[in-house]
């Protein structure tokens, strides 16, 4: 099965698109602006991170063998809340060749504190996660997205040819926050003062299968921790679905 070609989820679009409205109303008193917040929804949570399989539209597990190297689409997936989007990226290089990433010493710039980035997994330990919701903000895909190797950031006309990336870069399109994923989703341009949280995977060799089980680094954008201000799985849940919003 070719991912890129998967359907996307209407209803899952739909969400983002509706959250997305409603954070513009709400941004400075209902003033409109040029700025897609998440929306911080009720303070309703879990008490520990759940493990959850990563599966596609009819229920079945992705094979991280078949997930696409810098895939044009944005993927996404919910956890460890149904209100919070997660990327799933297999970085490669300009060749598109996966590239093994390995675990590295995150900065959070905000407090100067370091967290251990959980690294790459699946077959060439090139597949990272981490946090769809900009740190500086709150801005959401597709407003923020990833850039394969080559292409260049809107507002950072020399930012490949100084910072000289080993893969792909995170780029939020709001304010002109980037990220390194192939550094634990590490700091390369602000206002962000804090990087993406990372999600730790879990890849079972034996089924070729992708789950997820915590987190690490700063707590997602708008949020006192992780595992509240949003609405939980229903209990006994233990697969979250990609969602395919397309090549932007």
């Amino acid at each position: 099965m070719d991912l890129d070609d998967e359907k996307i989820d209407q209803g899952k679009r739909n969400f983002l698109k509706a959250m997305a409205v409603m954070s513009i109303a709400a941004a400075a008193g209902g003033a409109v602006k040029g700025v897609v917040s998440n929306v911080v929804t009720p303070s309703e949570g879990l008490t520990e991170f759940p493990e959850m399989t990563l599966v596609d539209s009819s229920g079945s597990p992705i094979k991280a063998s078949n997930w696409p190297v810098n895939s044009p689409n944005i993927w996404l997936y919910y956890y460890p809340l149904t209100d919070d989007p997660n990327f799933l990226i297999n970085l490669g290089d300009e060749k598109n060749a996966p590239l093994s990433i390995s675990s590295s010493d995150v900065t959070i710039p905000a407090n100067g504190s370091t967290f251990k980035s959980p690294g790459g997994v699946g077959p060439s330990n090139s597949i990272v996660s981490a946090s769809a919701i900009c740190q500086h903000l709150g801005c959401v895909p597709p407003i923020i997205h990833y850039y394969s190797p080559g292409n260049s950031i809107p507002g950072h006309p020399g930012l490949l040819q100084s910072y000289k990336p080993t893969s792909g870069l995170v780029h939020c399109n709001c304010h002109g926050s980037t990220y390194d994923p192939a550094k634990g989703f590490s700091v390369v341009t602000g206002p962000t003062a804090k990087p993406l949280p990372n999600v730790i995977l879990k890849y079972n060799s034996a089924e070729d299968t992708l789950s997820v089980n915590s987190m690490t680094g700063p707590t997602i954008y708008g949020k006192v921790g992780d595992l509240s201000g949003g609405t939980p799985f229903p209990a006994g849940t233990t697969k979250t679905q990609m969602v395919n919003l397309g090549a932007v």
